[in-house]
C-alpha cells in the first residue's frame, strides 16, 4: 500500500501583499476572529465594509485603527472603479462583511469579478460561515449541498422559488439545501417549504450560532413551522432542509422529472442525462422522451 504523506501546516506569519483580500469575520462570537484575519486588518491600507459601525466596533475591540470605506448593495457599482484604482496603485484593500465570509449573501461579488477581470490580485483568509456551520450541526447529509441564501420575502415569489426547487428535485437533484432567513419571517418561510417540499421533509433551524443562546432545533418542516408559529424566533437564522426522498419513477414520474428539468432551463441532453442517472432508466429511453417533450 502506498504511504500518503502531507506537508506540515504553515504556522509562520504570512505577509500581506498588495491586492484585494477577502477576510472572514465572526458570526457572533468575537473570539472567532483568527490571528491571520486580525493581522490582515492591521496591515490594510483600507477596509471595505457593509456598515462602518459594525466593523468599527470589531476593530476597536482589537485596537485596530484603519480607514473604513462603506461598500454595500447600493454603492458597490460606484465604489468599484475607485477601489480598482487604489489596487492598481499598490494598496492593500481588505473586504469584510458584517459577519461571516464575504460575498456569501453579502456584497462584494461585483467588485471581485471586476478585480479578477482587471488582472488584479485577489486572495482570501477563511473563517466563520453560518451556512456551513448550520449544515454540520443539522444532522442532515453534508454533501452534496445547495446554498440558496434568502428566499423572496413576498409570499407569491417565495412559493414560486420553492416550486422551482421542487421541480429540480423531481428532475434528479438530491442535496441538502441551506437558506438564510430573517427571524420575523421564519414561521411563514417554514410553512411555505412544508407546503412546497412536503411536510415530512427533515430539516433543522440553527439560530444565534456561536453566541450565548445558540440553538439548533431539528424536526420535520411541519413540526418546525408549527413551533416557530407559536414561539417567535430571535437572532440570525439558517435553515437546512434534507434531500428529497428517493422516488420510484414510472412513466408519469419520468415525464414530471423531465418537464421540471426543461422548465428549469436545462438542455434536452443535460436534462436526459440527469434524469436517467436519478431514475436508473436507460439513457436512450429518457433522451427520446425528453426530445418528445421539448418538441411539444
Amino acid at each position: 500500500m502506498t504511504e500518503v504523506t502531507h506537508d506540515p501546516p504553515d504556522l509562520e506569519p504570512v505577509a500581506h501583499p498588495a491586492g484585494l483580500l477577502l477576510v472572514a469575520t465572526p458570526i457572533g462570537n468575537l473570539g472567532d476572529l483568527s490571528p491571520r484575519a486580525l493581522a490582515a486588518l492591521r496591515d490594510a491600507t483600507a477596509v471595505l465594509c457593509e456598515d462602518t459601525r459594525v466593523t468599527g466596533a470589531l476593530l476597536a475591540r482589537h485596537g485596530v485603527s484603519v480607514t473604513l470605506i462603506p461598500l454595500h448593495e447600493h454603492n458597490e457599482d460606484d465604489q468599484t472603479p475607485r477601489v480598482l484604482n487604489r489596487l492598481r496603485a499598490g494598496e492593500r484593500i481588505v473586504l469584510v462583511s458584517d459577519a461571516g465570509t464575504p460575498l456569501v449573501s453579502d456584497p462584494g461579488y461585483r467588485l471581485v469579478r471586476a478585480a479578477i477581470a482587471a488582472g488584479l490580485p485577489v486572495s482570501a483568509i477563511p473563517g466563520p460561515n453560518a451556512a456551513v456551520m448550520a449544515l454540520t450541526l443539522s444532522g442532515l447529509p453534508p454533501h452534496p449541498f445547495l446554498f440558496l441564501g434568502f428566499l423572496p420575502g413576498k409570499a407569491a415569489a417565495r412559493a414560486a422559488e420553492v416550486a422551482r426547487l421542487r421541480a429540480v428535485e423531481r428532475a434528479g437533484l438530491s442535496a441538502s439545501t441551506i437558506f438564510y432567513e430573517a427571524p420575523h419571517r421564519l414561521a411563514e418561510m417554514l410553512a411555505a417549504l412544508a407546503e412546497g417540499l412536503g411536510p415530512d421533509r427533515p430539516a433543522a433551524v440553527a439560530r444565534e450560532l456561536t453566541k450565548r443562546f445558540e440553538e439548533v432545533r431539528r424536526g420535520t418542516l411541519a413540526e418546525l413551522a408549527a413551533h416557530y408559529a407559536r414561539e417567535a424566533a430571535r437572532g440570525e437564522v439558517a435553515v437546512v432542509v434534507g434531500p428529497a426522498p428517493t422516488e420510484t419513477a414510472g412513466a408519469a414520474e419520468l415525464e414530471d422529472r423531465l418537464r421540471g428539468a426543461l422548465a428549469a432551463g436545462m438542455s434536452v441532453r443535460d436534462a436526459a442525462a440527469m434524469v436517467a442517472e436519478a431514475t436508473g432508466l436507460p439513457r436512450k429511453q429518457v433522451y427520446a422522451r425528453a426530445l418528445e417533450l421539448a418538441r411539444g
